[in-house]
Formats: structure tokens, sequence, C-alpha cells
């Protein structure tokens, strides 16, 4: 049988009330990455001048606005119409996963009831987006990063200026994706190291530290060996401890200063006949 060389199949399913239009470019970008975004959709209440922002956006994308007029407030006909029409399209069995545009923790049991059918769910939201929705998903992309000026340093370079965090803060999410794959000598091909963080944090990014490649955060950091031993394959591994300086035995001399003191004191003292 031949093998189905077609792209995966995603549904991309915004909520427009948390998502900047700003994003646009960068979340379908990141979304090619991993396959087509064949059906786009936006909910929101466009009558607002508050989403007047994303009209020329949403020619540009190809994006379907489904338009939700809030009747009454505090309820918000958007996230109904948007979960109500991702079950419809689940049903439908012609995606292979979901793409869901929101910082809303409202859409934690719909990422959840999404993936209990089979399908990938990537969730895209703010850093503010709760823990609750982001670890819902496959894979969280936080929208900082999709951001046009999102600040990446480049090989050879500082760090970043407005990088979201320090370098520093990613060593525990890599030592625990090290020690999990358990090889005799330490030493892990980079490529399980970064299959293995999306497994440890949905929503680990190398962006987000300022960094394009998670290679070069890792050399930032410090705190790993890096090599290339056929050329092809980076492998990298937690640098062993370096041992202990000894300390100077500074207790011995001073007691040794201490006799010869007190032997020059009993020499400068007269002796009795």
């Amino acid at each position: 049988m031949a093998e189905d060389t077609r792209p995966r199949r995603f549904a991309v399913l915004i909520d427009a009330d948390n998502t900047s239009p700003r994003i646009a470019a960068g979340l379908f970008e990141e979304i090619a990455k991993f396959g087509e975004a064949s059906v786009r959709r936006i909910y929101g209440d466009f009558s607002s001048t508050r989403l007047k922002s994303w009209a020329e956006i949403l020619q540009k994308y190809a994006i379907d606005p489904y338009q939700q007029f809030a009747y009454t407030s505090g309820k918000n006909a958007s996230d109904i119409a948007l979960v109500i029409d991702a079950m419809d399209l689940l049903h439908s069995r012609r995606f292979d996963g979901f793409c869901l545009v929101s910082s809303d923790s409202d859409f934690t049991r719909l990422a959840s009831r999404l993936r209990e059918e089979g399908a990938d769910v990537y969730g895209f939201g703010a850093q503010k987006t709760p823990e609750s929705f982001r670890q819902a998903c496959r894979r969280f992309i936080y929208t900082e990063n999709l951001l046009p000026e999102a600040a990446v340093t480049a090989p050879g370079e500082g760090a970043a200026p407005n990088s979201l965090q320090p370098a520093s803060a990613a060593i525990p999410f890599l030592t625990k994706a090290i020690a999990q794959m358990e090889t005799e000598d330490g030493w892990v091909s980079l490529g399980a190291v970064g299959q293995r963080l999306a497994n440890i944090a949905s929503d680990f990014d190398p962006r987000t530290y300022g960094f394009r490649k998670l290679s070069d955060l890792i050399r930032k950091t410090g705190a790993f060996d890096m090599e290339q031993p056929d050329g092809r394959t980076v492998r990298i591994r937690a640098k062993p401890p370096q041992p202990l300086a000894e300390s100077a035995p500074t207790r011995s001399r001073s007691r040794g200063r201490g006799r010869g003191r007190g032997a020059a004191s009993a020499a400068a003292r007269p002796q009795s006949a």
C-alpha cells in the first residue's frame, strides 16, 4: 500500500475576544510547520468596535468570521459557538487535529475531549493562559513568540534584550528530559531531547528564552556538553560535577605559628638561677 503523503489537516478555531490580530502572520507560519490549516474560523461580535482591527486580517488570511452577538452580558456566546463547531468538525472525521487560539481556560475541557477522540490539539495563547488549558494541549505556543517584533537571539550574539525568560530557567526542563532517557554514557541526541521536552512541558519553546533553536539555548545555559561525533547528529549531556578544590590547611599552620610564638616567649623569659 502506498504511503499517505498528504499534509495533516487542521481546523483552526480562533477566539477573537482573547486574541490579537497582530499574531496572524506568525500563527499561520507556525501551523504550516506541522500541517495544513484546512479550516480557518474566528468567533466574536464583530459589530463591536473592539474587534474592528480584525477586518483586514480576515481577508488577507482567508479566515471565515462567525458573528456572535453578545445578547446578554456575562454570557460568552462566541465560546459556546466555537465549542459546538469543534465537536461537529471532530465527528466529521475530516481532520487530524485542531488549533485552538485563545488564552481562556474555558477551553480546557474541549481540548481534553478532542484528544480523547484521538485528535492532536495545538493551543495558542498568551503567557497568562492558565496551566490547565496549556497542559490539556499536545503543544502550546505562546502568542508573544508569534509577534513580528518577538526578540530572538542568533548564534554568536548575546542574550536578547527582550527575552521573556533567562536561559538558566530552561535548565531544570533540559536536565529532566536527559535524565528520563537514561543512557549509559549520559549522551542523548538533540532531537530526542526536543521530543521529550514536548512531553514534559507542552509549552516549552526556545523562543520563550530568546532563541530560535534549541541548540543555541542549550549552549547559552553553559550547563551541558555538546558534541557532533559523526558530523551530523548533535548529542548533549549534563556536565559532570566539578571536584571541589582542597582547602589550605590553615588550622595546622596557625597551630605551628602558635607553638613558635610560645617557644619564642619562653626563650625571651629570664631563667631563674
